[in-house]
């Protein structure tokens, strides 16, 4: 099974993004996803920027450099990113919204989905595998039990690929909530959810880590982990496991899921995490850890 490491969903500084992913070049990934896939906004990178640096680590390293596009398009401007990233000529592209896809498509290229493209039954896979989608990565919210009839169903499939640490991408708004939250307009956010570089934690009334906001994105408040769960992604014939990236102790993170691939599993390496989702009950349990229920 091979690891991935998703794109960066938070805003970071360039000379740390730079460092971040010179770092991962010595890390066990076998795939690394570029790009900027929540605001438009964003200018530390910009769509000629990603290219950069993607055609640059793609000459140094045997790892697979593939390059995601933004989720949610509000304007012309976010439309000619997306257009960039679809015409790089070279690298894969992962469409995290159908205008990436239609622009792909159009030009007779495969594609990979992310988890923002609403794919939940046997039908929308193999249309969207007609139209040349050759890798698939599995909604956050999908349980074990349903990706399995999914795939049960399909006469072929793609790549298949799972999120399997990290804070999950729940939902993407037109309105910027850390903008909000700082008494800002979002024309003039002065891009500070770079202060923020985990996201803005948001609990509830009895103080539960309910979510994390990140600019226009909501994030679940616990991150997400199927470590424990390896063997049973491994019997559903799970191609991939996405990494979400974190601002520390990445590299542990993959380690954890490195040694879980070479027989040598050990679920004290990484923090908890939740795993409700995948078992099919709400998102923020975690059924492993308290043993009550069964993975669905």
């Amino acid at each position: 099974m091979q690891l991935a490491l998703g794109p960066a969903q938070y805003y970071w500084q360039r000379t740390d993004i730079n460092q971040f992913y010179e770092q991962m070049l010595s890390t066990p990934l076998d795939i690394v996803y570029l790009g900027e896939v929540v605001c438009g906004k964003r200018h530390q990178l910009r769509a000629a920027d990603w290219l950069e640096l993607a055609q640059q680590l793609a000459e140094v390293s045997d790892k697979q450099i593939v390059l995601s596009t933004l989720t949610l398009l509000e304007s012309n401007a976010d439309f000619n990113w997306v257009r960039k990233i679809c015409d790089n000529g070279q690298l894969l592209v992962e469409a995290n919204d159908l205008s990436a896809v239609q622009l792909l498509a159009e030009a007779g290229l495969p594609f990979a989905c992310g988890p923002a493209v609403n794919i939940y039954n046997q039908h929308t896979l193999a249309h969207l595998m007609s139209l040349g989608m050759t890798r698939w990565t599995v909604p956050v919210e999908m349980s074990a039990r349903q990706l399995g009839e999914v795939l049960n169903a399909c006469d072929s499939r793609p790549e298949v690929e799972v999120f399997a640490y990290g804070h999950m991408p729940l939902a993407y708004s037109a309105r910027c909530f850390t903008a909000r939250h700082l008494g800002l307009d979002k024309d003039n956010c002065d891009y500070r959810c770079m202060e923020y570089p985990d996201g803005l934690p948001l609990a509830s009334q009895e103080g539960e880590e309910l979510f994390v906001i990140n600019g226009i994105q909501t994030l679940s408040g616990e991150p997400t982990n199927l470590l424990r769960h390896y063997k049973q992604l491994c019997e559903l014939g799970i191609d991939i496991l996405r990494l979400s990236p974190q601002w520390q102790q990445m590299e542990q993170i993959i380690d954890a899921f490195d040694c879980a691939r070479r027989d040598d599993l050990d679920t004290e390496l990484l923090p908890p995490g939740v795993d409700g989702y995948w078992c099919g009950r709400p998102g923020l349990e975690l059924i492993a850890r308290s043993g009550t229920g069964a993975p669905a």
